[in-house]
């Protein structure tokens, strides 16, 4: 390893995550690279680069932050070789592989070879003449005041299913933990190839999700009836789309990939971190 790339929370005090990663690179030559506006607040050795360069010249990115900064760091590696190990700084981080103690021993192990890449399904949202790529989930959200998300969901170009919703949330398996479950969707392997579509609030008659195979040509059609509707990328307004207007959805297996130790098992973190339980009628032993 030659290089290795920093991503940082924005506001997170990332001092000691930081400090163990230079130490880790100091002894072994690798040059540590950060972008030029994050490693100011922080005052460290690394060598400043712009955003695109990173995923760029990285053999490895290291995101210090939460689930947020983990999607970032996903984005920043889209379509280059570096995979993302996320250090979790929040409370959540559900995506993180591991929290700020255990670091030096997982750089240690990525030293030693002693870890899988797990790829990670991205989903490209095209609409209004751009495109916006999610690693979560793409959603069409009623504007307050604007009326109900009245959305039809084309595959392949047929119509298969309509929603009145206060949103439509199209996830990817990563995103399956996030928004998609909050409205109701399943929980999803990521190791799962699939955009899982699910209303959020959902007053129509036909209320349930649907499993779509990333081989499908998915469409969201915004319907005569429906309000303006904000375009959310991973949880940020990306723009709007009214009545008439169409966002086509691309999904892109393997647009990036996440480091994984072997410490806990998917489905582990997803009991654990999402506090699921048995039902009451299970007895303990």
């Amino acid at each position: 390893m030659h290089s290795a790339g920093l991503v940082l929370h924005p506001r997170r005090d990332s001092k000691a995550a930081v400090d163990a990663v230079l130490g880790w690179a100091s002894g072994r030559g690798i040059e540590i690279l950060g972008i030029v506006d994050e490693i100011a607040r922080v005052d460290c050795s690394a060598t400043g680069v712009q955003p695109g360069e990173l995923g760029k010249r990285s053999d490895l990115l290291v995101s210090l932050g939460g689930d947020g900064t983990m999607l970032r760091a996903m984005r920043l590696a889209d379509g280059q070789h570096a995979p993302v190990l996320g250090v979790n700084l929040g409370k959540l981080g559900f995506l993180a592989e591991v929290d700020v103690p255990d670091l030096p021993l997982a750089l240690s192990a990525i030293d030693r070879e002693e870890f899988t890449v797990e790829p990670r399904l991205a989903v490209d949202a095209r609409f209004g003449g751009r495109i916006e790529t999610a690693f979560n989930d793409v959603a069409v959200v009623r504007v307050p005041g604007d009326g109900s998300a009245v959305v039809a969901v084309l595959v392949n170009g047929e119509q298969f299913v309509s929603y009145a919703a206060d949103a439509v949330v199209v996830a990817t398996p990563t995103g399956s933990t996030a928004y998609s479950f909050s409205a109701g969707g399943p929980i999803t392997s990521p190791a799962v190839e699939a955009l899982l579509v699910t209303p959020a609030a959902p007053h129509s008659a036909y209320s349930r999700g649907v499993v779509l195979s990333v081989q499908d040509t998915v469409t969201l059609e915004v319907l005569p009836s429906s309000g303006r509707l904000a375009v959310e990328v991973d949880g940020q307004v990306a723009g709007y789309v009214g009545p008439g207007e169409k966002v086509d959805l691309h999904a892109r297996p393997g647009a990036a990939r996440v480091v994984r130790l072997g410490m806990t098992t998917f489905y582990q973190r997803a009991r654990r971190k999402l506090r699921l339980s048995d039902s009451a009628e299970i007895p303990l032993s």
